[in-house]
């Protein structure tokens, strides 16, 4: 499994979100962004955060980014606490047993190191441009068109 990071949710808001969970307090003293995770399921939410904070159930992701997907870390991000660093994202893509190593081999898939200001900030608009700049690729010379040299 995996999730997108560069697509904004625009409804509900975060607070709107925590009220229809039942989360205290209304309104959050902290508030996060909000993005679509993917495809599959996507009235389940998961928080992509921090590795300061951590839970019973939270999943290792690296030695940088944890995966949580329980009520506990949105209680404690609503009273103004949490990880440093958190998305909410809703949804998730997924992958049949030994697709996405595939789709790498058959260069389906242009891959960067993961980092925090990708991550977590929220100007969605701009995260594809900058994972781009990443690899020194500007978008406007990709082409729709595929080929063999």
């Amino acid at each position: 499994m995996g999730v997108v990071v560069n697509q904004p949710l625009k409804k509900p808001g975060f607070g709107d979100l925590l009220g229809q969970l039942g989360v205290e307090p209304a309104p959050p003293l902290r508030k996060l962004a909000l993005g679509v995770g993917g495809p599959v399921d996507d009235n389940r939410g998961f928080v992509l955060h921090s590795g300061d904070w951590v839970c019973p159930g939270s999943m290792q992701v690296d030695d940088h980014f944890v995966l949580t997907a329980n009520l506990e870390i949105l209680q404690e991000i609503a009273k103004g606490g949490g990880p440093r660093d958190a998305i909410l994202l809703l949804g998730y893509a997924g992958w049949e047993a030994g697709q996405l190593d595939a789709e790498i081999l058959q260069n389906s898939w242009l891959n960067v190191p993961a980092d925090s200001g990708l991550v977590f900030d929220d100007d969605f608009a701009s995260k594809w441009v900058r994972a781009m700049a990443k690899l020194r690729i500007t978008p406007g010379m990709l082409s729709g068109e595929a080929g063999r040299a």
